[in-house]
């Protein structure tokens, strides 16, 4: 058995970086990272543009100009400025090429024919330059940058339409046991709901990760080991829930050692999810993760999330970690570290009754886990702890 940090370290240093690439729709690219540079096609602006609704002057040695015309959004004429001559012009507008300023209609006097500029005024002022942004062949966003909804929007402004990224992990979630029935199904004696498998293909989908497909196995051992045996020749990562324990109908151990499954650990020193296991076969990484579902769904956010993360090539690994004011008395039992389901607002934090392994009750109303280390026996009112901020 072995404790929290040494667990954390090993899922980060056997995590690998997937280096699979994929080609998306620009628009359903976000949250993705970029597999390799991105050259502008274009200029950006893809030609001079007004930055302010006002007027295009030629300049000249005089504060009064001979209005000529009008160039608003969109327009493709070219009005030809001598020195004197201003034309009408709006915010997006192509600058005529014989213009160079913009004055900006507040500090102009109109009268239909003739302008009168009323301030100081420079040669290129209110002047977007050609391709002020990005130039044609130049590197508009580089390899590895994380597509947020902005990338999107600046790709899209420059005619992009299709993007090469990294390939986010297949993903296979694997529940054993012969307890278990899907919902909907009649509950008969000594049978369950399986929630396992559904909850972890939410917290999935609530972080972007699509490529999930769910498995069922009965708890028969020949059919335990042919299953594994196909979702980990087939997946980039496997979540296995249930069926890891010591039990006598518990094969999923004995199933992973006949596959030369590489036992990075079993069994961490922590409450809930203390018979944890990971591992990794050639470029497949395993867990297996408790059949309890609040121990299941505590493991995934504190081990697999960071096994996500490196896989996607990101910086930030672990859940962010904060300190906050408690507001619950709680007595600690045992002397393992525990991660306990609770509330945190505007930095206080509530533990929350109901801290049972087996219970989702008390983790459906959580955004948070108040982290309780070995050292501490008890949390009283007032008490600055350490707590793990949940999604959202």
């Amino acid at each position: 058995m072995i404790s929290i940090t040494d667990a954390i370290s090993i899922v980060k240093e056997h995590s690998k970086a997937l280096q699979k690439k994929t080609v998306k729709k620009v628009e359903k690219a976000g949250g993705y990272l970029l597999f390799e540079d991105i050259i502008s096609p274009i200029n950006m602006p893809p030609f001079r543009q007004s930055a302010m609704d006002g007027y295009a002057l030629n300049l000249y040695d005089n504060v009064n100009y001979n209005l000529i015309g009008e160039v608003k959004a969109g327009d493709d004429h070219q009005p030809i400025l001598k020195k004197g001559d201003a034309v009408r012009i709006f915010t997006g507008a192509p600058v005529p090429n014989s213009a160079n300023a913009v004055m900006m209609q507040e500090k102009v006097e109109s009268n239909g024919k003739t302008i009168t500029i009323k301030d100081n005024i420079s040669l290129e002022l209110n002047i977007r330059p050609l391709g002020e942004q990005v130039k044609t062949g130049d590197v508009a966003l580089k390899k590895d940058t994380k597509l947020t909804p902005a990338a999107i929007g600046y790709l899209i402004s420059l005619g992009i339409t299709e993007v090469t990224v990294y390939k986010k992990p297949n993903i296979a979630i694997v529940t054993t046991g012969s307890e278990l029935i899907e919902a909907g199904q009649e509950l008969t004696y000594g049978k369950i709901y399986e929630s396992n498998s559904k909850m972890l293909l939410s917290t999935l989908y609530s972080l972007k990760f699509y490529d999930v497909t769910l498995y069922k196995v009965e708890d028969d051992y020949n059919n335990t080991l042919k299953l594994l045996n196909t979702v980990i020749n087939d997946n980039d990562l496997v979540l296995i829930t249930g069926g890891i324990s010591v039990g006598d109908y518990d094969f999923v151990g004995k199933a992973l050692k006949e596959l030369e499954v590489e036992e990075l650990f079993y069994k961490v020193k922590q409450k809930p999810g203390k018979p944890l296991f990971f591992g990794k076969k050639d470029n497949t990484q395993i867990f297996a993760l408790p059949g309890n579902p609040a121990a299941a769904l505590s493991c995934f956010y504190i081990y697999v999330y960071i096994a996500l993360q490196k896989m996607m090539h990101r910086n930030i690994l672990e859940l962010p970690r904060i300190q906050a004011k408690s507001i619950s008395n709680f007595q600690k039992k045992g002397d393992r570290p525990q991660f306990l389901k609770a509330i945190l607002k505007d930095g206080f934090v509530e533990i929350l009754e109901g801290q049972n392994s087996s219970m989702l009750q008390t983790f459906a109303l959580s955004n948070a886990l108040v982290y309780a280390p070995e050292t501490v026996t008890k949390i009283n009112k007032g008490d600055i702890i350490e707590v793990i901020q949940l999604p959202v």
